[in-house]
């Protein structure tokens, strides 16, 4: 019988604050660029296509490219770029079907019981900077309604492996280390080292 995480007690309180302080104020950004470009990651993804992102700050629709693998989805302009324009860790977050007036086949990533707070992810400005995204939801629209409802399935999907494996991969260590640290959030690529 799977008792789940501490015994299927709740985690000490300070634990879990110091979990959620260490993941809200880590700086979060793409790396310099070494020599290597992230074409590997990119290889086989769980789903790829052409979407619509509305802007953060400019509530402009642009088509992006966007591609759902290791548990973030990321977008480019073109699909020959090798860096991403962005990059949305989706540890934390929830999907849901919105109806949205100007445009069909809507879904939106958002923080569940927190719509205020901006989602934890990065972009690429067209000057080359990395910064922060400004985003306290994403919403993105789908060439078709089948399209929208795929997208929406394989999320969905990565959401329960993420949660499984993150149980599997950390959460056993809990008693042996109460100083947990955050260990895996996103691709190491995503975090300054």
């Amino acid at each position: 019988m799977n008792r789940g995480i501490n015994d299927g007690g709740d985690l000490p309180e300070d634990l879990l604050r110091n979990l959620y302080e260490s993941i809200k104020n880590e700086p979060f950004k793409i790396p310099e660029d070494d020599g290597n470009d992230l074409t590997h990651t990119f290889f086989n993804p769980d789903r790829e296509g052409w979407l619509l992102k509305l802007g953060g700050r400019v509530k402009t629709w642009k088509r992006r490219w966007f591609i759902l693998t290791d548990n973030c989805l990321y977008y480019f302009e073109y699909t020959t770029d090798k860096e991403p324009r962005g990059i949305i860790p989706l540890e934390n977050l929830s999907i849901r079907e919105v109806d949205d007036s100007k445009k069909p086949n809507c879904f939106e990533l958002f923080i569940p019981d927190n719509k205020d707070q901006v989602i934890k992810a990065c972009k690429t400005e067209a000057d080359g900077r990395v910064v922060e995204g400004n985003h306290t939801f994403y919403r993105i629209s789908a060439p078709t309604t089948e399209e929208k409802e795929e997208w929406i399935k394989s999320i969905k999907q990565v959401f329960l492996s993420s949660a499984f494996n993150m149980h599997e991969k950390h959460f056993d260590s809990l008693d042996l280390n109460p100083e947990l640290q955050l260990i895996h959030r996103a691709p190491k690529f995503c975090f300054a080292q």
